[in-house]
Formats: structure tokens, C-alpha cells, sequence
């Protein structure tokens, strides 16, 4: 059994974990791991948003960023998802993951400028950047033979894991908690560009993106998740997504990962930002809509025992300050983490 925290970010703990040293989980769970070297990632969301059916300069903007993700400095890894918004509109959503944050930075300033500083007829754009230190971050997963996410640019999966199964382990795998609380500091703030909007968060926001890949089922299996877990996961992402401003939550994606040729996959993920991590944690402990999704799962799980095949992952980032970026161009005042900030008049 390892520590789901790699050996070069151990460190004398100030505050303890929430489980004992001879705990054992009772199913098995997989993180990450990066390269030592590797000390901060950087994940790029770039967003297109409009209402209806895609307009070709949508589709042409697509295009683009597939090709500048192609070119040198590009990411090791990228995926594609869309969901509705919380006032109609589609948004297809170009997640892409780097390792090097030199190679990361050489590539986003051209890149940036082309995606949010021009308009474009009938859509909208945005970018949503992190970049964390690794010993800010965390992930998880329920197998090991096919990464999501950030995983993708890990140099592999560790064994099993102790810290997970139990309220609290999302805190324990994150290196910085071992002497950190991570509490948030500061207030979203808006600054204007001329047409374009960018919103300075503050210190330890929190983000997660946690998935479902239901691809591998079989008719009985696949039947049972999408009649029985996926409308609860649903109700409880669109309660996010509605109302998540008053419990902590900035804004909540429920996304449908999109294959190579823009068709619907078998893959999902809910994408959130929080104020903190502890308003994730109180969010997943108690609220009726978690606890619902939770015990969806769990009667799954027990229905299907070590046959399940499907796939659950997540990951975890608790950033600084200065580890953010976000700009919005011509989307509404809801989208992203300008939910978080006054936009009248926007």
C-alpha cells in the first residue's frame, strides 16, 4: 500500500490526516504520477459558446485551436467536451495538459491573443488557465489502464493507494495539506480589457474535474449506471450549475466528452470551481444532492461488486493566485468564473 503522496513531496506533517497510519481502504484506488522532475503542470481550457446549432465561424474557430494545440510547444495531451449552460447555450470546451510550463508559456501568448482578442460573429470565447504547482493537486482513479485529464502527461500509475474511501481523502492526497489548510483569501474581481473581461480570483481556489467513462459496460451494466446513477449525478451537477453560487461553487460544467470526429462519447465529467476546498468538501459530506449521488453509486458498486467495468476518475487543484488566468470575450455574464464577479453592464 504506498501513500498517494509521491516520496519527493513527503514532508514532517503540521496537520495529520484524517484516517490512522494502519488504515485499509476497502476497495482499490490508483493516482498519478508525474516525473520528479516535473514541479508544476499547466491546464488550458478554451471555450466557444453561441446558442443553436454551430455556426460555421464556431466550427472554423474548433479547427483553429486543434491546429495551434498541433503546432510545436502544443500540449501532450487534450480532450474535447460540450454541455448546455444555464441559459441555453452550447459550449464546446478544448481542455489541453502540459508538463513544461516553459514550453506551456511559449505556446499561450500567441495563442491567447488569437482565441480572446478578436471577436468573432455569433459565439463567444474564453480561457480558463491553471497552473499549479504539482504538490497543489491531486487525482484518482478507479483503474489503471486508461489516464483521463492531467493523467495523460503522468509518466504512469502508482499502486493502490490508502488515502481514499473515506471523507477527507480528497485533502489527504494533495501534498500542501500536509502543512497547509489552503484556505481561500481574497474576492473575485473583474478587470476590463476593452471588449474583453478578465477575472483575478484569489488564493487557493479550488477546481475539480470528476468523470464517469461508461464505454467498457455491457448492456446490463451500462443499463443500471445510465437509468439509475447518471439522472442523479445529473440532478445533483444541475443543482450546481443553478444554485451552486450559495454553497461555494462559482460555476459547474456536466460535460460530454466528444470523440475525434465531434460525435458523443461514452465519457462524461462534471468541471466546477470552488471558493475553497473546504466548501467542495462540506458540498460532497452533506449536501442532499451529493449524498443522493453517493448512495446511487454505492448501491450500484454493491450490486455489481469487482465485476463493474465502469471507470471513475477525478482530479483536484487547489491554485494560488498567481497560478490563475481567466478571460472571457462576448459570453454571457454567467459563464465560467464570471458568475463570481458583478457584470452589470458587461
Amino acid at each position: 500500500m504506498e501513500s498517494a503522496i509521491p516520496q519527493n513531496l513527503e514532508m514532517k506533517r503540521s496537520r495529520h490526516k484524517r484516517v490512522p497510519d494502519d488504515y485499509q481502504p476497502p476497495y482499490p484506488s490508483f493516482v498519478a504520477r508525474y516525473k520528479p522532475t516535473v514541479s508544476r503542470v499547466a491546464m488550458a481550457y478554451f471555450g466557444v459558446q453561441y446558442r443553436g446549432t454551430a455556426p460555421t465561424v464556431a466550427t472554423a474557430a474548433l479547427a483553429e485551436i486543434a491546429g495551434r494545440f498541433a503546432k510545436e510547444s502544443g500540449p501532450s495531451h487534450w480532450d474535447r467536451a460540450r454541455y448546455i449552460d444555464q441559459v441555453g447555450h452550447e459550449n464546446v470546451v478544448s481542455v489541453a495538459y502540459w508538463d513544461d510550463i516553459a514550453r506551456f508559456d511559449a505556446w499561450f501568448a500567441p495563442a491567447r491573443e488569437a482565441w480572446t482578442g478578436k471577436a468573432r460573429d455569433g459565439i463567444g470565447t474564453f480561457i480558463e488557465v491553471l497552473r499549479p504547482l504539482v504538490a497543489r493537486h491531486e487525482t484518482l482513479f478507479s483503474s489503471i489502464d486508461r489516464p483521463e485529464g492531467v493523467a495523460a502527461i503522468a509518466e504512469g500509475m502508482s499502486g493502490e493507494v490508502q488515502e481514499h474511501a473515506y471523507w477527507g481523502g480528497m485533502r489527504d492526497r494533495i501534498p500542501l495539506s500536509q502543512t497547509d489548510a489552503m484556505a481561500p483569501a481574497g474576492n473575485p474581481e473583474l478587470i476590463r480589457d476593452g471588449a474583453r473581461l478578465r477575472v483575478q480570483a484569489h488564493d487557493n481556489l479550488c477546481l475539480i474535474r470528476s468523470g464517469q467513462d461508461w464505454s467498457d459496460t455491457e448492456a446490463s451494466e451500462r443499463k443500471l449506471y445510465l437509468d439509475d446513477v447518471e439522472p442523479v449525478l445529473r440532478e445533483g451537477m444541475d443543482f450546481l450549475r443553478d444554485h451552486g453560487l450559495g454553497i461555494g461553487c462559482y460555476g459547474n460544467r456536466y460535460m460530454h466528452v466528444l470523440t475525434a470526429d465531434g460525435s458523443a462519447s461514452e465519457k462524461s465529467y462534471g468541471q466546477s470551481w470552488w471558493n475553497s476546498l473546504a466548501a467542495l468538501e462540506r458540498w460532497a459530506e452533506s449536501h442532499p444532492t451529493h449524498v443522493k449521488i453517493f448512495g446511487a453509486a454505492m448501491k450500484f458498486l454493491s450490486t455489481l461488486g469487482p465485476s463493474a467495468k465502469l471507470r471513475l476518475y477525478h482530479e483536484v487543484t487547489v491554485a494560488a493566485g498567481d497560478e490563475q488566468f481567466f478571460e472571457y470575450l462576448n459570453c454571457h455574464p454567467k459563464t465560467g468564473m464570471l458568475a463570481a464577479v458583478e457584470t452589470a453592464g458587461a
